[in-house]
């Protein structure tokens, strides 16, 4: 919106590629009936309860005519089991980026359920990369991955084996009524992308969320307290990368699950 004034898509196909992007991932796992929670029906938590918590910081973006922004994300380890669908992937809980105009597609396009924060470029300190998000002027998480290295041969073959038939990110579009009351739209989604990674670092991550009050973040504090709430029992994976992503597959549409 608003529509009334067209699309601002230029002419020719759209291109939904991110030719820069720098991630940090650190994965943990967490109780499963308090992740369970948070999932709506058909939704399930995987045969692990993992959460996942995503910095990226995306450059070159072609919708954006080169731009770029920052994103922090959290999903879970998630199976659909539908109607029609049956998938097995990561349920997006939350993501925060410092953008207002992906946050909007974002939402009202594919479902994915973004939010805004103030995100800073990633430092890197002796050796140890940090990110993290605030609102309001309080902190939301910090993020840190320390004792990088190149992964071995084992472990790149073990983590696309862990991958393979998962590559499903899903999520909920949810449209309330005017007003307020009750919902107009409400479905889950799912929202392929595509990953090419140049570099690959592994090493020892740690996530720290900050408990907030009404009056530090009125509209998120909600939210984060939430995931505040799931406590990280161990941690698995912690990755930095780079490379490219392209959300337009033309064989993958995002599209509504049934």
């Amino acid at each position: 919106m608003p529509a009334h004034f067209g699309s601002p898509r230029i002419d020719g196909p759209p291109s939904g590629w991110y030719h820069d992007v720098t991630t940090m991932i650190v994965t943990y796992v967490t109780d499963r009936d308090k992740l369970s929670a948070y999932l709506p029906e058909p939704f399930a938590v995987a045969n692990e309860p993992l959460i996942t918590v995503m910095y990226a910081r995306s450059r070159k973006v072609d919708w954006l005519a080169g731009r770029g922004y920052n994103l922090i994300g959290v999903s879970a380890a998630a199976v659909f089991n539908g109607e029609h669908d049956e998938l097995e992937g990561s349920f997006a809980l939350v993501i925060w980026e410092n953008l207002t105009d992906p946050i909007l597609s974002g939402r009202e396009m594919t479902g994915i359920p973004k939010i805004f924060a103030d995100i800073p470029d990633h430092t890197i300190e002796d050796g140890e990369w940090r990110s993290g998000a605030s609102h309001f002027g309080s902190k939301i998480v910090d993020l840190s991955i320390r004792n990088l290295r190149a992964p071995s041969a084992e472990e790149i073959a073990a983590a696309q084996a862990a991958r393979e038939g998962k590559d499903n990110p899903m999520g909920w579009r949810y449209i309330p009524a005017v007003g307020g009351f009750g919902a107009a739209l409400s479905e889950p989604t799912t929202f392929p992308s595509e990953d090419i990674v140049t570099e690959a670092y592994v090493g020892e991550g740690s996530i720290e969320w900050h408990e907030l009050t009404w009056e530090q973040n009125p509209t998120q504090f909600h939210i984060v307290n939430a995931l505040a709430g799931l406590p990280i029992l161990e941690y698995r994976s912690a990755l930095v990368t780079k490379g490219s992503t392209n959300l337009f597959i033309p064989e993958r549409w995002p599209r509504a699950l049934r």
